[in-house]
């Protein structure tokens, strides 16, 4: 768990990174564009989830330490 999180971290970044090279923007919503917004949505998502899971772990070493 301890590499888990970093390494998922930096794939969801470089995924966010790919596919906003792949917009449109005279036409977000059609084709390749649509799939790489929705792709950029689930990255973000997916970090969302990992600082959650990061922070979650922190707290729980935190009062690991106090009992």
């Amino acid at each position: 768990m301890k590499f888990y999180i970093p390494i998922a971290s930096v794939i969801a970044i470089a995924l966010i990174i790919y596919n906003a090279t792949k917009l449109n923007f005279d036409a977000l919503f059609v084709g390749d564009s649509f799939t790489a917004i929705i792709t950029i949505i689930a990255a973000l998502c997916a970090l969302v989830l990992l600082q959650i899971l990061r922070i979650s772990k922190k707290i729980e070493r935190l009062q690991k330490g106090k009992k």
